[in-house]
């Protein structure tokens, strides 16, 4: 049986195998797991799975041969995707969205949340040492990995937030979890939180001290498992001619497009892929021909992709080595608070749909392609939150209140706590070993 392997994007002689690299989070020379070699997966090999869950383990499974989670990644499948991903069709089969805010966060990444989960619950059975999840979150990842996360035996997560810059929607959904999962607000930027996260990954007297694991997109169990919805959308519209069908991805830390670009490299009918981003340019400049000049993100209404360095460019370096073949294969567009709010209200009245600034990002990308791009194919537009995590913006701009989800509703009602930190390791290390103290008496 061939044993599927991943390598570090810094260091290809530093592999793992599937449940190493999921519960190691970040390669040990701190670069990214991609895969050593592309299970070979052609659009047949799909066919017929008759939900989500099904098509996952099939899309899945040859990533985790030969390791120890193989066998049960249909149960784990299972249980990450046991809510839907409805395609909605906006405009006379040109142009459609796909609606990834139906799970318990009422975010897209739910579905990769609950899958590395799942998979961790399960690595955890013979082991009794406490495994701890760090999470930096920008608002939206967060709240997913405690809610996936909570209450599961064994495992501890902690939330590093960056202070003031989440929406109070959001920051309720890192804060109200109370048990195993635990939240600092850190006095900095996303960036700052993402820093702090790797390095503690790679700290020794915290790895001393506790294992550790991370659930950002940098660890592959989070990236794979949004490869899914991608797979589904595009041979649900590609249909028997097989036509690839494009997305518009609201991006960020290019977790979610680098998923969709790993679901192209597999063979699904997969065609034009933009980056829709907010006023932080570090990717489409560079995708227009800038040097490659990461810089402090700035804060905007589309607040989970203020980032201005991205960790997943080095799984997208990885994959096209060669900058004229990455600047080729992807577009990227820039969306300022300005331009996102004409938007929400625009397709308000024109389409009566109520967006999430992130998503409003990525429906003004739309508007902004030329007519001939527009008609060249089927175009779908990825709704990656619920407006209703957004109330405080949208509403004023459309003129009505958002309905809640009953899920959210009843994070609202829960109590919040947290503590501030300094964007220091040193500040980190200090809040981690004072709650471990007060959680031991």
């Amino acid at each position: 049986m061939t044993t599927m392997r991943f390598q570090s994007t810094r260091d290809p002689g530093i592999t793992a195998g599937f449940a190493a690299a999921l519960a190691g989070g970040l390669a040990p020379d701190g670069g990214l797991y991609v895969p050593q070699s592309w299970p070979a997966i052609a659009p047949e090999d799909l066919d017929g799975a008759p939900d989500l869950p099904a098509l996952a383990a099939r899309l899945i499974g040859p990533f985790a041969e030969g390791d120890a989670l193989a066998a049960s990644m249909a149960p784990i499948c299972a249980e990450a995707f046991s809510f839907p991903a409805p395609v909605v069709d906006l405009e006379s089969g040109r142009l459609a969205v796909l609606e990834l805010f139906h799970g318990p966060t009422a975010a897209f990444k739910d579905f990769g949340a609950r899958f590395l989960a799942a998979c961790l619950a399960r690595l955890r059975e013979p082991r009794s040492r406490t495994l701890t999840i760090l999470v930096a979150t920008s608002g939206d990842t967060g709240g997913a990995v405690a809610a996936a996360f909570h209450g599961r035996p064994g495992i501890e997560v902690v939330v590093l937030f960056p202070k003031g810059r989440v929406s109070p929607t959001q920051q309720q959904q890192l804060t109200c979890w109370g048990g195993n999962v635990r939240a600092f607000a850190v006095r900095g930027t996303f960036d700052d939180c993402q820093r702090l996260a790797k390095q503690a990954l790679l700290d020794q007297p915290l790895r001393e001290s506790r294992e550790l694991s991370s659930a950002n997109s940098i660890n592959l169990g989070r990236l794979l498992p949004q490869s899914v919805y991608y797979a589904a959308t595009a041979l649900a519209l590609a249909g028997s001619s097989g036509a690839p069908v494009s997305f518009i991805i609201p991006s960020g830390n290019l977790g979610n497009a680098m998923a969709c670009i790993w679901a192209r490299r597999l063979g699904l009918p997969i065609g034009e892929i933009v980056l829709a981003h907010n006023a932080n340019r570090t990717v489409p400049e560079f995708l227009d021909g800038a040097p490659w000049r990461p810089r402090p993100s700035v804060a905007t209404l589309a607040s989970a992709m203020d980032v201005g360095d991205p960790s997943n460019m080095e799984r997208l370096r990885a994959l096209y080595p060669d900058e004229a073949q990455l600047r080729g294969a992807l577009s990227a567009c820039s969306v300022d608070d300005e331009a996102i709010r004409a938007r929400i209200r625009a397709d308000y009245r024109r389409l009566g749909r109520i967006w999430c600034p992130h998503t409003a990002v990525a429906a003004e990308a739309y508007a902004r392609l030329s007519e001939g791009r527009r008609r060249a194919g089927r175009w779908v537009l990825v709704a990656t939150a619920h407006p209703a995590k957004f109330r405080e913006i949208v509403e004023p701009l459309i003129g009505r209140e958002i309905a809640v989800p009953a899920a959210l509703a009843q994070l609202f009602a829960r109590p919040s706590a947290y503590r501030e930190i300094e964007a220091d390791l040193g500040a980190l290390r200090a809040a981690l070993a004072y709650e471990a103290r007060e959680a031991g008496g």
